[in-house]
């Protein structure tokens, strides 16, 4: 059973995600695979993890992740195309809904929702777009062809603009783009495997996670 009513408002989940700066995105196969990896992931310590809407059953995994999760945890789904994934999602008490792409009709669907919501963005038109539309946190997509330096450009005309790149970035890149300016950054697969039977195991992948969180933890050094 989910609890839809413990979700937060966006302005608290948003902080939340600063906080943390680092999403965890699993994109997997089958929905059994998504929900094994996913509770590694937590198990490990994440704090923010999305689910895509490309996985199977998406939503029922971000069900039974919260069965699970304890209640700091953030659960989100991602890859959301159309209204009615976004509205799937708001059901099973998603915290945060992104989207690959920033179509107003579907921003207008997913802001309908009360959650926070990251419209998929490349480009100053796109930005633009999705700011009128009513969003002001945006996945920045995909961010491995923009660079960190991209995103210092961005954030030139849009300093009010929470960023959050995602899409080909490795947990080695993660500091470098929250130096850039990122809000928090989404990394997928070359974190979270689609899947535990293939080269890694849920023991190589706790330890994995645990290192980079450590990293992530330490203060920069000035």
């Amino acid at each position: 059973m989910t609890r839809p009513d413990r979700v937060e408002g966006p302005d608290a989940v948003l902080a939340r995600i600063a906080r943390s700066r680092l999403v965890v995105v699993i994109r997997s196969p089958t929905g059994a695979d998504a929900l094994e990896v996913g509770l590694v992931l937590l198990g490990a310590g994440v704090e923010v993890l999305e689910v895509t809407g490309t996985t199977p059953d998406a939503c029922g995994v971000l069900a039974g992740l919260r069965r699970e999760a304890s209640p700091h945890v953030l659960l989100g789904v991602g890859s959301i195309r159309s209204v009615e994934e976004a509205q799937r999602a708001e059901g099973v008490g998603a915290d945060f809904l992104v989207s690959p792409g920033s179509p107003g009709p579907l921003i207008d669907a997913m802001l309908a929702t009360g959650r926070l919501v990251l419209p998929g963005v490349f480009t100053a038109t796109e930005v633009m777009r999705a700011r009128a539309a009513g969003a002001r946190a945006m996945k920045l997509f995909p961010a491995s062809l923009l660079g960190p330096n991209g995103l210092r450009a961005l954030l030139g005309p849009f300093p009010d603009v929470a960023f959050v790149p995602t899409g080909g970035l490795a947990p080695d890149q993660v500091k470098g783009w929250l130096e850039a300016g990122a809000l928090a950054v989404g990394v997928g697969g070359q974190l979270a495997p689609p899947t535990l039977h293939g080269d890694i195991d849920a023991s190589a992948l706790t330890v994995r996670v645990q290192e980079v969180l450590a990293e992530l933890s330490r203060p920069a050094v000035l």
